[in-house]
């Protein structure tokens, strides 16, 4: 069910503005804003990439009836994040369009994978925004590259892809 909150679509008008900008739109970082609309800059390690296109293949390769992105914008209630992975079931994909760009509605699974800049205060927060934007499950891989499969709290498998590996 498509997101309606005031400061998701408040965050969705400011992602559209940040968008725009032909500046912006050539740095080589990843881009998000936090809950002021502020723009974040996250640049990454070749390490991190990797990763998320190893994710995104196993993924793509365990899972049918839906599809694995890398930097999806999501609108939450604390701005606009850009998960490292995400996957979204066909319907789900259906349901995100309908609710504008960035969607307001979060995929099924959420990935985020730390890099030196980030701490788990973070990626908690993350993982709590992306839940309350729809995710299913919010997965974190640390610095050590075991993953961490979070739902309702974190869980020992994947109940959606319980076949992903314990590290990546």
């Amino acid at each position: 069910m498509p997101t309606t909150a005031t400061p998701a679509k408040e965050h969705q008008e400011r992602w559209n503005e940040i968008t725009a900008d032909p500046l912006l739109r050539k740095l080589p970082y990843k881009v998000e804003t936090n809950h002021r609309g502020q723009i974040v800059l996250s640049p990454h390690k070749n390490r991190h990439t990797f990763q998320q296109k190893a994710i995104q293949k196993t993924l793509d390769d365990l899972l049918s009836g839906g599809e694995a992105f890398q930097e999806l914008a999501i609108a939450t209630s604390g701005g606009t994040k850009q998960a490292d992975v995400v996957w979204a079931s066909s319907s789900r994909i259906a349901e995100m369009k309908e609710t504008g760009d960035p969607t307001t509605l979060a995929p099924e699974i959420c990935v985020e994978v730390m890099s030196e800049s980030n701490d788990w205060e973070e990626m908690e927060e993350k993982a709590d925004l992306y839940r309350k934007a729809g995710a299913e499950e919010v997965w974190i891989v640390d610095g050590e590259e075991k993953v961490h499969f979070i739902a309702e709290e974190e869980m020992e498998r994947s109940e959606i892809a319980p076949g992903f590996p314990r590290s990546v």
